[in-house]
Protein backbone atom coordinates (compact mmCIF):
# COMPACT_ATOMS: atom_id res chain seq x y z
CA UNK A 1 0.00 0.00 0.00
CA UNK A 2 1.55 3.42 -1.05
CA UNK A 3 1.65 5.76 1.78
CA UNK A 4 -1.09 8.59 1.41
CA UNK A 5 -0.77 12.17 0.58
CA UNK A 6 -2.27 15.20 0.57
CA UNK A 7 -2.69 17.60 -2.76
CA UNK A 8 1.43 18.57 -2.12
CA UNK A 9 2.78 15.10 -2.02
CA UNK A 10 3.34 15.12 1.46
CA UNK A 11 2.73 12.48 3.31
CA UNK A 12 -0.63 11.83 5.13
CA UNK A 13 -0.66 9.62 8.06
CA UNK A 14 -3.70 8.60 10.95
CA UNK A 15 -3.45 11.46 13.23
CA UNK A 16 -2.34 14.31 10.50
CA UNK A 17 -4.72 17.53 10.28
CA UNK A 18 -5.47 18.08 6.96
CA UNK A 19 -8.12 20.76 5.64
CA UNK A 20 -10.94 19.29 3.10
CA UNK A 21 -10.60 21.40 -0.08
CA UNK A 22 -13.35 19.58 -2.20
CA UNK A 23 -15.41 16.67 -2.39
CA UNK A 24 -15.18 15.03 -5.97
CA UNK A 25 -16.34 11.46 -6.26
CA UNK A 26 -19.79 9.94 -7.70
CA UNK A 27 -20.52 8.98 -4.04
CA UNK A 28 -20.98 13.05 -2.55
CA UNK A 29 -23.12 13.51 -6.06
CA UNK A 30 -25.80 10.93 -4.96
CA UNK A 31 -26.12 11.72 -1.66
CA UNK A 32 -29.57 12.75 -0.39
CA UNK A 33 -29.91 16.53 -0.03
CA UNK A 34 -30.15 16.63 3.67
CA UNK A 35 -26.77 14.66 3.62
CA UNK A 36 -25.27 16.53 1.02
CA UNK A 37 -25.92 19.99 2.94
CA UNK A 38 -23.94 17.88 6.22
CA UNK A 39 -20.97 16.63 3.64
CA UNK A 40 -20.83 19.88 1.50
CA UNK A 41 -20.17 22.03 5.00
CA UNK A 42 -17.09 20.37 6.17
CA UNK A 43 -15.62 22.08 3.43
CA UNK A 44 -12.90 24.32 4.33
CA UNK A 45 -12.86 22.51 8.01
CA UNK A 46 -9.58 21.28 9.47
CA UNK A 47 -10.15 17.19 10.63
CA UNK A 48 -7.62 14.67 12.16
CA UNK A 49 -7.12 11.71 10.01
CA UNK A 50 -9.05 9.00 12.13
CA UNK A 51 -7.78 6.10 10.09
CA UNK A 52 -6.13 4.85 6.61
CA UNK A 53 -7.93 2.21 5.31
CA UNK A 54 -6.59 -0.99 2.92
CA UNK A 55 -7.24 1.35 0.15
CA UNK A 56 -4.69 3.99 1.60
CA UNK A 57 -7.76 6.23 1.46
CA UNK A 58 -7.69 8.60 4.77
CA UNK A 59 -10.67 9.09 6.70
CA UNK A 60 -12.38 11.90 8.30
CA UNK A 61 -15.86 12.23 10.32
CA UNK A 62 -17.25 15.21 11.67
CA UNK A 63 -20.72 15.33 13.78
CA UNK A 64 -23.70 17.26 14.32
CA UNK A 65 -25.78 17.25 17.20
CA UNK A 66 -29.45 18.95 17.02
CA UNK A 67 -30.28 19.90 20.66
CA UNK A 68 -34.41 20.12 19.76
CA UNK A 69 -34.70 16.66 18.81
CA UNK A 70 -31.53 15.33 21.33
CA UNK A 71 -29.96 14.02 18.10
CA UNK A 72 -26.89 13.39 16.77
CA UNK A 73 -25.51 12.48 13.24
CA UNK A 74 -22.17 12.03 11.93
CA UNK A 75 -20.88 11.54 8.69
CA UNK A 76 -17.06 9.55 7.81
CA UNK A 77 -15.74 10.06 4.47
CA UNK A 78 -12.58 8.88 2.81
CA UNK A 79 -10.56 11.21 0.89
CA UNK A 80 -8.50 11.70 -2.21
CA UNK A 81 -5.54 13.48 -2.37
CA UNK A 82 -6.41 16.37 -4.51
CA UNK A 83 -9.50 16.97 -1.84
CA UNK A 84 -7.12 17.66 1.11
CA UNK A 85 -4.46 19.61 2.55
CA UNK A 86 -2.39 18.29 5.18
CA UNK A 87 -1.78 21.47 7.84
CA UNK A 88 1.10 22.58 10.36
CA UNK A 89 0.38 20.19 13.21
Amino acid sequence: MDIPRDCKGRPVSVGSRVRLLNLSGEWFRSLPLDEKMDVESMIGEIFEVEEIDEYGYPWIRKSWSNENEGTCNSHSIAVESQEIEKVDE
